[in-house]
Formats: structure tokens, C-alpha cells, sequence
């Protein structure tokens, strides 16, 4: 039997994720994570994230590893996920607020960061206008409990609805708030250093940004100190309707990465 990985080509997972939009997803799900003060913490005093000169570099290997946990063989996810779970095993960060050391694979913070990536890549596509059904939104919603297990939790503990996952986000909303020695991602990305070949995309990047923080909850955006209106929130959803509409435009070979187009050719079969 085809080793498929995780979801395979029955699952909502690989319809949805081979999405060009789901890009905004990603950018979103890092702003969800930035509310979290243990998990931004844990960043902050760990990784190069908010150095300019390394931040892409991190970035990429974030996108690798999603890409290996959404289409890699058992094997590979295997690896994959080995590999996280003993950097987050291994590193410690310090809370200011509470005068602890904690480690980076606290379940709290793990939770938190699944949590917000589940939430906005669904959210998103569904915006968007990827047709997606209540049934397939929790499907989607149930998958990612495989993930979830992934980075060392245990899948049990994760949403399994999108009923279970918004009273899990409202739920932490108390803990949340965004850190004051954090750099606001919007000025980061006004300033952001690209490798020469991707140089052409910066003046693109502030604009995506903008889009995935118009794409939060209003809550999450009067955390980072921007406006929280329904008119942004119309806003954020023409945006993403028009951009996956345009995209739609593409010739598949050119829209889809190659791990998606072997995704579709198989959901076809």
C-alpha cells in the first residue's frame, strides 16, 4: 500500500493546503502564536526569528517542515518531528512575569501554537472561498490532531471540532496579550531582509502582513494596537476572495507546488 503520510489524498487537509492563499494562513498563524507571551517568549530568547538578517532562513524551514508533516511519507513526518521535539526538549526561555524557566515543549504554549495554525489556515481558506463544508471545516479540524502528535502532544488533547477549537481559543483569551520586548511584526516587515533572488517580493511583504493581522479576530488585533472594525473585517475577506480568484487565473503547474500537484493527480484517481 501507497504510503501517504498523515492525511492522504481522501483527507480535506490535502485539499486545502496545497492552496496558494493558504500562504496568508501561515503569516496569520505566526501572529496567532505572537499573543502567547510563554510561546513568543520562547522564540524571542531562542531562535533568530527577530533577527532581520536570519528571519527568512527560519521562516523557510518552518515552511519545509509544514510541507514534510502535510505531504511527507510516515517516515519522513517521522524524522521531521523527531528532530523538532528534541530542539524544543533541549532549549529554555525565561517568564519575566512569573521569575520561571520553562521549556520550549511546555504543552501549554504547544497547544497554543497548533491551536492558532489550525485556526488560520481554516480560516482563511474559508474565507477565501475554498468550498469547504461545516462537515469538511471540522474534518479538517480532526486531521490536524495527527499534527498535533507530531510535535509531541498528545492528539487527544487538541481540538477535534471548530466547535471545540473556538471554545479552546475564547477559553485562553485571559493569558493572551502581545509582550512588550517583542518587535511589532508589521514595523518588522517593513524592514525585511530577503535573499537577493526574493528581493523583487519586499515591497510585497508588508501588504501580505497587513492582510493576514486584517484576517485576526478583532480581539487579537486591539492586542497588537491596531483598529478592530467590521469594516476591516470586510476588508480582509473581499482581499482574500479577490487575491484566490486571481490566482485561480494561474495555470495549475505555475499555481501549485509540486508536492500539491501530486496531491491533486492522486485525489483525481
Amino acid at each position: 500500500m501507497k504510503d501517504h503520510g498523515l492525511f492522504g489524498p481522501e483527507s480535506v487537509t490535502w485539499r486545502v493546503m496545497g492552496e496558494p492563499i493558504l500562504l496568508v494562513g501561515g503569516f496569520r498563524a505566526l501572529l496567532m502564536q505572537g499573543l502567547h507571551p510563554r510561546a513568543m517568549r520562547g522564540v524571542l530568547q531562542n531562535s533568530a526569528l527577530m533577527d532581520p538578517h536570519e528571519s527568512w532562513s527560519r521562516f523557510m524551514r518552518t515552511t519545509e517542515f509544514v510541507r514534510v508533516r502535510t505531504y511527507g511519507t510516515l517516515p519522513e513526518v517521522e524524522r521531521a518531528g523527531r528532530r523538532v521535539r528534541k530542539i524544543h526538549a533541549r532549549l529554555r526561555a525565561h517568564d519575566p512575569d512569573t521569575g520561571e524557566d520553562f521549556r520550549l515543549d511546555e504543552p501549554g504554549a504547544l497547544l497554543w501554537v497548533h491551536v492558532g495554525e489550525v485556526d488560520s489556515y481554516l480560516s482563511v481558506a474559508r474565507r477565501a472561498g475554498v468550498r469547504l463544508s461545516d462537515a469538511d471545516a471540522d474534518g479538517f479540524v480532526r486531521e490536524w490532531r495527527r499534527a498535533a502528535e507530531v510535535v509531541g502532544l498528545d492528539p487527544q488533547d487538541a481540538p477535534g471540532s471548530v466547535a471545540e477549537l473556538r471554545a479552546y481559543i475564547e477559553a485562553r483569551r485571559p493569558e493572551l496579550r502581545f509582550v512588550p520586548e517583542a518587535s511589532h511584526p508589521l514595523v518588522r516587515s517593513l524592514s525585511a531582509s530577503l535573499p537577493l533572488r526574493l528581493a523583487p517580493l519586499r515591497p510585497v511583504l508588508p501588504a501580505l502582513t497587513l492582510l493576514a493581522f486584517a484576517t485576526l479576530p478583532r480581539w487579537a488585533r486591539r492586542l497588537y494596537g491596531l483598529p478592530a472594525t467590521p469594516v476591516g473585517d470586510l476588508w480582509a475577506t473581499a482581499a482574500l476572495r479577490t487575491l484566490h480568484a486571481g490566482l485561480g487565473l494561474v495555470p495549475a503547474q505555475v499555481r501549485y507546488g509540486s508536492d500539491a500537484q501530486r496531491a491533486r493527480r492522486l485525489m483525481a484517481a
